[in-house]
């Protein structure tokens, strides 16, 4: 995607070959800074503490976390140090340990320079992988857009999306985003309303500022605006991505997923859900039940980062003194309330038939 008309990506490798480098997104939207890789506990801390987030984006830093780890020793002990580490740090996307499983296969079996050569070539294909999955959505999503600019002649479709589930949270074009992305480029008249997704406003930071650098029109609303939007026909379509789809359709996302999609389906509103097939974890059929929900420190919500008049970058407490918080990360969309799921390979229905007949290879990694 384009920032301010440059082509830009999440992470890429250095010249040297070795090391990588990322947008730093916990600096967004006033700063744009990138950071460099080069160890096993800097792709950690990317992962932990946000530098990089978003289910695709997660699992190819996890790769090249192994990369690094290798790099620096090939060792049987240092690949399952690289994989107790990498896991611990975020519970809830499953693209990270499908990532992670992606690499021990690859490398079980080599040692010294040919298991660090083979590592980082699954790890770039990986992360190619996931800029064709993301196309592949995009192309897909696209005739639902199309279809409402269609229904509404003369008019801009309007879309609703939550959290940041743009290109900030994968390699390139995102997963809700790219077919807005495609539409915007083929010239559909598309107007993105942002929730700003409390806590961390990933939305208001995040998907705004990619929106605005590709020039998509949009508006910031807060997360309770959605459904008043949508009892008044404000809004056409929303769609939102995910960190984890079970196999039966239930979606983990961003907290407030759950609530938008309740609106969604009390007015009428199609609700979609972008998703490339790493997501999908056909190991979970019950997404409340089983599906763990990452519980993240109260500083995220008891403070707030912004920018002050005169430019300087500030940290506030927006909550009393000595009141508990309590932070919960994601939610779980039951399946019925999902329009449809919109798939690398088409837009199916969100139950396990579907799933299991338009990604049967999954079906078989999850038996083994």
């Amino acid at each position: 995607m384009r920032v301010d008309g440059k082509h830009m990506r999440t992470i890429w490798l250095e010249p040297d070959g070795w090391s990588l480098r990322i947008i730093d997104q916990t600096r967004l939207p006033h700063r744009f800074e990138t950071v460099a890789l080069r160890s096993l506990e800097d792709a950690a801390r990317a992962i932990k503490t946000m530098q990089v987030r978003g289910a695709p984006l997660i699992g190819v830093t996890a790769a090249y976390g192994v990369c690094l780890a290798l790099h620096a020793d090939p060792s049987d002990d240092n690949l399952a140090r690289a994989g107790q580490t990498l896991i611990a740090t975020r519970p809830t996307a499953i693209n990270l340990k499908w990532a992670l499983d992606e690499m021990t296969r690859t490398v079980r079996g080599r040692s010294g320079a040919a298991r660090i050569a083979a590592a980082y070539v699954r790890a770039g294909e990986i992360c190619e992988e996931d800029v064709a999955i993301n196309q592949g959505l995009a192309r897909h999503g696209l005739p639902l857009i199309e279809a409402a600019a269609r229904r509404k002649p003369g008019e801009r479709v309007n879309i609703l999306t939550h959290c940041n589930a743009g290109w900030l949270a994968a390699v390139d074009w995102g997963t809700a985003t790219a077919p807005i992305y495609l539409a915007h480029d083929r010239g559909v008249a598309v107007h993105v309303f942002v929730d700003e997704t409390r806590p961390r406003n990933q939305g208001a930071a995040l998907t705004a500022w990619e929106l605005g650098r590709h020039g998509v029109p949009h508006t910031v609303i807060v997360d309770n605006t959605g459904g008043h939007l949508m009892q008044h026909g404000l809004v056409d379509l929303a769609i939102v991505g995910t960190d984890r789809v079970t196999a039966h359709g239930d979606v983990c996302n961003k907290i407030g997923t759950y609530l938008k999609a309740l609106a969604a389906h009390d007015n009428d509103v199609p609700f979609y859900v972008a998703l490339p097939s790493p997501t999908i974890d056909f190991a979970v059929s019950d997404g409340v039940a089983e599906i763990p929900i990452e519980e993240r420190g109260p500083e995220e919500v008891a403070t707030m980062t912004g920018r002050t008049a005169d430019g300087r970058i500030e940290t506030v407490t927006v909550v009393p003194d000595g009141s508990p918080v309590a932070n919960y990360g994601f939610d779980v969309t039951p399946a019925r309330l999902v329009t449809a799921l919109v798939t690398e390979r088409g837009v199916i229905a969100a139950n396990r038939a579907a799933l299991a007949a338009a990604f049967p290879e999954r079906v078989s990694v999850a038996a083994e």
